[in-house]
């Protein structure tokens, strides 16, 4: 009998708490505002030259699917920088031949990575000494932005006065390993649940920061101000601190839905998709082993139990424990519906958790014994 009251009580728990979650999440929601198509920058004003740079290191298979996304960019003042990091494949001459459809585009060789510098940030830096617009747009190879991004990218930055806008694209995972389909979508429920939107959309709270790497678009004073990428040469978490170096200096920025123009693929396999997220997880919350104790106690409460809860109401005919799974459901469902995500891997949710758990015990293990290898170098 106290078994069964055991029982009952930590499933009503879990059911409020998820209650609250879901509420939190809705209204959380409401402070990420989406990027919406605006041609009057074009039609009138000021035509600021926009650059985009693009670092590739190895990159043969997104070299021509990112320049003809680039080639069908609708607006009228842009330069392209690409750089060549040391790549060992396809990447130059592939660079070499599909850059030929883009009007002022440039190839540089990357030079070698000094000590002490992580190889995206050295190579981020060297572009940046080659741009010449009043905006920066930073872009990762495996990428692809739509017609009318500049347009609306410029909208919001122009009307707000902000010094970097960032935001998480679309993570196509369709066909991809079943590791990427549990593990990538997480990503936006990171920044939905974890992410006060208000204080990081609206406030210039350092610690209430997000961005993604794959997308930044800087005003170049912003840039210039806090330092670039040379600031934070060692960093391997770069897109979150130079969000923070930005708000620290004083500039408005934002995190934006921005899954209507920007869809990245970022990993194929199982490999990839476990060693990118490991190189992240530890890093993203300052190596905090507190931290990480929390997040763990917190996902296996949250998202990884009530499956098992759900199993025993199935077996014992109690239905009223299936209701905490699906609520763990209707979460990721809104999320996946927010990012443009497949529907059907929210059921899957306890397993993305569980994978998630297993990636933060990983990244842990990395920091303290070999460190993270990324592209063929190695990050203590």
């Amino acid at each position: 009998m106290n078994e069964k009251r055991g029982g009952i009580l930590f499933t009503l728990i879990l059911i409020i708490g998820l209650s609250l979650l879901l509420l939190w999440l809705l209204f959380n929601s409401l402070f990420m505002p989406v990027l919406k198509k605006d041609f009057s920058t074009v039609r009138t004003g000021d035509k600021p030259l926009v650059t985009i740079l693009v670092p590739l290191r190895n990159e043969e298979h997104n070299v021509q699917p990112l320049i003809e996304s680039l080639h069908k960019l609708t607006y009228p003042k842009l330069e392209f920088i690409f750089l060549n990091d040391q790549s060992t494949d396809e990447t130059l001459p592939l660079l070499e031949k599909h850059t030929q459809m883009l009007s002022h585009a440039r190839i540089i060789q990357g030079e070698k990575l000094p000590i002490h510098w992580v190889g995206k940030v050295f190579a981020c830096h060297q572009l940046s000494k080659h741009a010449q617009g009043r905006y920066l747009f930073f872009l990762d190879a495996d990428i692809q932005i739509r017609p009318g991004t500049i347009e609306a990218l410029l909208h919001v930055a122009k009307k707000k006065n902000l010094g970097l806008l960032s935001g998480f694209p679309q993570f196509p995972v369709k066909g991809t390993a079943w590791l990427c389909q549990l593990l990538v979508p997480m990503q936006h429920l990171i920044i939905y649940l974890h992410l006060p939107l208000y204080l990081a959309n609206r406030t210039q709270m350092p610690l209430a920061s997000a961005a993604h790497g794959s997308f930044m678009f800087f005003s170049k004073s912003c840039y210039d101000q806090i330092g670039g990428h040379e600031a934070i040469h060692r960093s391997l978490t770069e897109d979150i601190q130079l969000m923070r170096n930005s708000k620290q200096a004083g500039f408005a920025t934002q995190l934006v839905n921005n899954t209507a123009f920007a869809s990245c693929k970022m990993y194929d396999t199982t490999k990839e998709v476990w060693h990118g997220f490991a190189k992240n997880s530890f890093p993203g919350i300052g190596r905090s082993y507190l931290l990480s104790v929390l997040l763990m106690l917190f996902y296996t409460v949250i998202f990884v139990a009530p499956l098992f809860v759900a199993l025993y109401g199935i077996v014992s005919l109690q239905l009223y424990y299936i209701i905490p799974y699906v609520l763990t459901v209707l979460i990721m469902a809104w999320i996946n519906f927010l990012s443009k995500q497949r529907l059907v891997l929210s059921f899957f949710i306890p397993f993305s958790a569980a994978s998630l758990i297993s990636i933060l015990v990983y990244s842990m293990f990395l920091s303290r014994r070999t460190g993270y290898t990324w592209k063929g170098r190695v990050y203590k």
